[in-house]
């Protein structure tokens, strides 16, 4: 079956959707299609489509750590926040890959499990927290993860354990593989459930203390180099609070870069750049981005 004729059945299909409509950045071009499945089964027939129609396919989650570059994406983009369920099996909390991580901890904690804690004020999907291996606080989804189940790009569904997701420093086996995350299983530890709380309480009022909340932005833009911090040699290279076009380094903590107000991806990128440049020139240290930047040239 072709893309066309899903949408005619009634599948949520749309031309044209300029991106910025769902990134946290605010910025981003358009894609020629958006797909919003409502279920594994459309997720499925949407592949199988886009494969008939010879159409690149680009799945995304919640957005959140995530530049989509100002010439946006070709072919069909599926956005999976619809596949939201979260349930719970013994001490295992199993969530499909739209749900966001942190409603996944905070059910965790609800039934006095421990283990996601991490999570309480990470925005992303289970999806893009099981693709970016994402982390805060000393934790990460490696340290939780039993396993994952993915539809490949033929069409299989397929369950790899946490050994077989190959989890590095904001890597995993998909990100090579193009595997589509369907759900992510958890494996925590009972505790006792106002402690679980209020730790995740206390790490998500630490969040808005130290992370400029207040405007859009992509979350840590860059990794970790070993033995160093981002925010401090930015911060000693004169760059923190250095604006390009509406993106600005943040004033409120350097690792960040917000939409000032009417910023563009190349904004964005142009800044990263310049960052980069100047760390590798003052410091030599080569700096990587964690925020994932995908799509086309302007």
């Amino acid at each position: 079956m072709k893309l066309m004729d899903l949408k005619a059945s009634g599948y949520d299909i749309r031309t044209g959707m300029p991106l910025s409509e769902v990134t946290f950045t605010k910025t981003g071009g358009p894609a020629e299609y958006t797909a919003f499945p409502r279920s594994i089964a459309e997720v499925k027939q949407l592949l199988e489509a886009a494969n008939a129609d010879g159409l690149p396919l680009t799945v995304i989650g919640n957005a959140s750590n995530l530049i989509i570059k100002d010439g946006g994406i070709a072919g069909l983009v599926m956005i999976l926040t619809n596949l939201n369920e979260i349930k719970l099996s013994g001490n295992t909390v199993i969530a499909q890959a739209g749900a966001k991580i942190v409603d996944a901890a905070f059910y965790g904690a609800e039934h006095g499990l421990s283990g996601l804690e991490f999570a309480a004020g990470i925005p992303g999907s289970v999806g893009g927290g099981v693709f970016m291996n994402a982390g805060a606080y000393g934790g990460e989804v490696k340290d939780c993860l039993a396993s994952a189940t993915v539809l490949t790009r033929k069409g299989e569904v397929k369950t790899y354990s946490n050994q077989e997701m190959q989890f590095a420093y904001r890597h995993s086996y998909v990100q090579e593989s193009g595997d589509i995350v369907l759900s992510a299983t958890f494996e925590l530890k009972p505790g006792d459930k106002l402690a679980i709380l209020d730790q995740m309480h206390y790490l998500n009022a630490l969040r808005q203390y130290k992370q400029p909340l207040e405007y859009p932005s992509c979350g840590s833009v860059f990794k970790r180099p070993t033995g160093h911090y981002v925010g401090p040699m930015i911060i000693k290279a004169g760059l923190q609070g250095k604006q390009i076009g509406g993106a600005q380094d943040s004033t409120k903590h350097a690792g960040f870069i917000v939409n000032k107000g009417g910023a563009t991806a190349t904004d964005y990128l142009n800044l990263i750049h310049l960052i980069q440049k100047t760390i590798k020139e003052k410091y030599d240290i080569d700096l990587k981005t964690e925020v994932r930047i995908i799509g086309k040239d302007q």
